[in-house]
């Protein structure tokens, strides 16, 4: 009999939760009991796992009795509250929110790039940033070859980044739009539909939104480069899943694209496409619902020395969010 491992899910009923379980299930995890949390209200839901029903619970302290995994998505105030109540129950807490990445002795990690620092963990592993995780996937394997010093990134971010609610908003706005009926918007402080939003998250001092300095600070931590910089524009596009970002990077080494190409071939969870005379790159679209990120695009760039240009997409509820907690957990199984 192969070792079972009793898994909670924090959050279960939101958009990665849902992924989650999927992910769970799909990649064949050694799930003996499946455990879903939620708040009060989300209590006595049904969601398919394995074929069967399982109810979701009201997350109290005392949920984590007997639990291997608990991989939370319910944001950063949950996370602060029940992480170490969940660690200290025995759990390992993987961590989708923001609350710990930048906490010294909670490794941040992207199995393709850092996987042995997730060995290091005092209970709790924190998931990266999704517009960062899915950047970094076609930007580490050339800082490895070539030595990145900094990037210019644009990202266009799927609006389900910011959760269920916010699909169903652009899906509601489309069909007002189409109508000709007033638009009403809960989500963002303008309308998506149609539209792109140059805020995702709120505003620093500086100037820079918190989810743009995630890319440099995150950046830093995964690759293991406390010199890395990056100056980020993060955008948010009627899409509904799957982030793409523009990026121009700065190297070290003197770089080729076919020097690039043949890094970024032999990278896990890559697919390059790049066949710019068919008009075939990666497209948001078609990243939607696939595990691996997708690269192409890929040009000198002249603005920079020994700089590439690239572009890059990936699934963010997948890669940069439940798929990438998941991989998480099967480093330390």
């Amino acid at each position: 009999m192969s070792k079972t491992y009793n898994v909670a899910v924090v959050g279960a009923t939101g958009a990665v939760g849902i992924e989650m379980i999927k992910t769970l299930e799909k990649r064949n995890f050694p799930v003996g009991k499946l455990t879903l949390l939620a708040s009060g209200r989300s209590a006595g839901k049904k969601l398919k796992f394995q074929g069967k029903d399982v109810t979701v619970q009201e997350l109290t302290k005392d949920s984590f009795a007997g639990i291997h995994f608990a991989l939370f998505s319910a944001g950063s105030g949950i996370s602060k509250e029940f992480g170490p109540i969940a660690a200290k129950a025995g759990c390992v807490v993987v961590d989708n929110s923001s609350c710990f990445r930048m906490d010294p002795n909670v490794p941040l990690v992207v199995p393709e790039i850092n996987a042995a620092d997730a060995k290091q963990h005092k209970g709790i592993i924190a998931n990266p940033n999704c517009t960062t995780a899915i950047t970094l996937m076609a930007l580490y394997p050339l800082h490895a070859a070539f030595g990145c010093t900094r990037i210019f990134a644009s990202s266009y971010q799927a609006v389900s980044g910011t959760g269920a609610k916010a699909i169903a908003e652009l899906e509601r706005q489309v069909d007002q739009v189409v109508k000709g009926q007033p638009v009403t918007k809960e989500v963002y402080p303008h309308q998506i539909a149609f539209n792109v939003l140059p805020q995702v998250d709120s505003f620093l001092p500086t100037g820079y939104t918190k989810e743009e300095m995630k890319m440099e600070n995150e950046g830093r931590k995964i690759m293991h480069h406390p010199k890395f910089r990056a100056s980020v524009t993060c955008v948010r596009v009627p899409v509904y899943r799957a982030h793409s970002v523009a990026v121009s990077a700065e190297f070290e080494k003197p770089v080729t694209v076919e020097a690039a190409l043949a890094a970024l071939r032999k990278a896990p969870g890559l697919d390059v496409i790049d066949n710019p005379d068919k008009s075939e790159y990666p497209l948001p679209l078609y990243q939607t619902d696939k595990y691996n990120c997708a690269v192409g695009r890929l040009r000198k760039d002249c603005a920079l020395d020994n700089g590439l240009c690239f572009w890059v997409s990936g699934d963010q509820l997948l890669k940069g969010a439940a798929l990438n907690a998941v991989q998480i957990a099967e480093v330390l199984i």
